[in-house]
């Protein structure tokens, strides 16, 4: 049974508002493995970096699309066997475990992690001030609706990982369109923005709405380390 106390617990996904926020600086401020179907790693890419996608940037804005219904079996679900491995970043700058086998997509200040709908995205930055709550509402998420398909805000909170205080922003959007069949699939994302000594980081993991992703999700965010 999942912590219903820890940040990633389902009956707190959809909550009220009690929270903090780092990943609006981030955004606005300035392999082998499994693949995952087309767009689903592209929006995870997207959503932690504030970017918009690569194709289909006239249908990033929210406003543009409805959301897609989302799966009623979704596949995507990470398996309670999986083995994770440590990752840490070329630059030095942040260390977390990874599901061993998923494909790797390396960027100067970002690495991307896939398997199926799932993603897993840690992006980096020199900052000058840790996030708060206001900032995240202020500034990312408006940059999030801005870059995303179908933005639908679930929550903003003050959490603690193990990493330090955190701001976590849960919300849904549409993933890129298949290049070959054209479909979509609702993704929901749990982001997470940490601040430490003068540089700003978010981790943002992706999955399809409806997997039970809980568990595993917590592997991953409890893992994350300054370095």
């Amino acid at each position: 049974m999942p912590n219903s106390n820890h940040p990633l617990a389902p009956r707190r996904l959809g909550g009220t508002v009690a929270v903090a926020g780092l990943i609006g600086a981030l955004a606005a401020c300035g392999g082998s493995g499994s693949s995952a179907p087309s767009g689903a790693a592209g929006a995870g890419t997207a959503a932690a970096t504030g970017t918009a996608p690569a194709s289909g940037t006239s249908q990033s804005l929210a406003g543009s699309q409805a959301p897609v219904p989302a799966e009623s079996n979704p596949p995507g679900d990470i398996p309670d066997t999986t083995v994770y491995v440590t990752y840490r970043s070329a630059a030095r700058h942040v260390l977390l475990k990874v599901p061993e086998g998923w494909s790797r997509t390396m960027g100067p200040a970002s690495s991307t992690f896939t398997s199926n709908l799932n993603s897993i995205t840690v992006a980096w930055k020199p900052m000058t001030a840790a996030p708060t709550v206001s900032s995240a509402r202020a500034t990312a998420v408006p940059a999030l609706q801005a870059t995303t398909r179908a933005f639908r805000l679930q929550g903003v909170r003050a959490v603690s990982l193990a990493g330090g205080p955190a701001v976590e922003i849960i919300y849904q959007v549409n993933s890129p369109p298949n290049p070959v069949t054209g479909r979509q699939y609702r993704l929901v994302i749990e982001r997470f923005e940490l601040y430490h000594g003068g540089r700003g980081a978010v981790l943002s993991l992706s999955s399809a709405v409806g997997s039970d992703n809980v568990d595993p999700w917590r592997i991953v965010s409890e893992s994350f380390r300054w370095r």
